[in-house]
């Protein structure tokens, strides 16, 4: 069974259509990304699996059951963070997560691990009000994995985060993905989600309009790959030359562009050439894939998710 089915699920609030029609299912132990510009319809749709809306139609279940009825025992399994984490600032990171602890039935050690585990344990006696943003967001992150939740749902989850710390949270959710919790986080550093996350759900205003894995929203959208090659000399030979598109990245380094299908035989041509001393292959990046998708749809973007 799917940890989170969605079919034909819409949200309306009054005339704004903030979810329409969307259908996909995510599988126990995935890790997806969830990406789409303001307003469309990201968070709406984690509201609607946290069972904080109702959905105006369709069908929607989380861990079996329809989120909406408030099952506690569901909740207790389902780690959230949301984009603005807000904590009491007079009271110790030790103490919220402690509050955090009892709220899903764990207890004082638990909250104290999940305190080290994200970094903060030299800091969990200090009051949050002392707390820069990124540890407020690694204290956020850490309430999220209270009490090994089998759904985690992630909205912007490395805002604030230095490099170190977002590598660290990347290797958190592998690890929980590799164990069985399915992880579906909203982000808009496209860059960064390249080889963490295992597929890819595009949203515009509220529609579905992309959905796979890399490989396959890359054969879907048929982009060019780019080829970089060092040159030997200053020149390039003049079968690379005369080809379209090839463009001067460096002085001894050029860039040509070629169709997916051209792909082999360019690079055997260019392994081949003595002109030639190296070979760098370029595919259509995520941030890419997504520009390709959403240009599909056209119109006016903006608003808030």
């Amino acid at each position: 069974m799917p940890a989170v089915q969605l079919e034909r699920v819409a949200k309306r609030y009054g005339a704004v259509e903030a979810v329409r029609d969307v259908s996909f299912s995510l599988p126990q132990g995935g890790r997806v990304a969830l990406v789409g510009h303001n307003g469309a319809g990201k968070t709406t749709l984690m509201k609607l699996m946290l069972g904080l809306a109702r959905p105006s139609a369709g069908r929607l279940l989380v861990l079996g059951r329809d989120p909406s009825e408030g099952a506690a025992e569901t909740r207790r399994r389902i780690g959230w963070l949301p984009e603005s984490v807000t904590f009491n600032g007079a009271l110790t990171g030790r103490e919220i997560l402690r509050f955090f602890a009892r709220l899903k039935g764990e207890n004082a050690a638990a909250a104290d691990a999940m305190l080290d585990r994200v970094g903060l344990a030299e800091a969990a006696r200090r009051r949050v009000g002392t707390y820069s943003k990124g540890m407020r967001q690694r204290l956020g992150l850490a309430q999220a994995l209270i009490g090994a939740p089998r759904a985690l749902l992630l909205d912007e989850p490395t805002t604030g985060l230095d490099p170190e710390m977002r590598q660290g949270l990347y290797d958190i959710l592998a690890g929980l993905s590799g164990a069985g919790t399915t992880v579906l986080l909203s982000s808009h550093a496209l860059e960064e989600l390249e080889g963490r996350v295992e597929r890819v759900v595009i949203l515009d205003r509220g529609r579905l309009v992309a959905d796979g894995t890399l490989a396959e929203l890359r054969a879907l959208a048929r982009l060019p790959v780019r080829l970089r090659l060092t040159l030997a000399g200053a020149t390039p030979p003049d079968w690379l030359a005369s080809a379209g598109g090839l463009r001067r990245i460096a002085a001894r380094a050029v860039e040509i562009p070629c169709a997916p299908e051209d792909k082999m035989a360019l690079l055997r041509r260019a392994a081949e050439d003595p002109a030639i001393t190296d070979i760098e292959l370029q595919a259509p990046t995520l941030d890419e894939l997504y520009a390709h998708f959403l240009r599909g749809q056209g119109g006016e973007r903006g608003g808030t998710a």
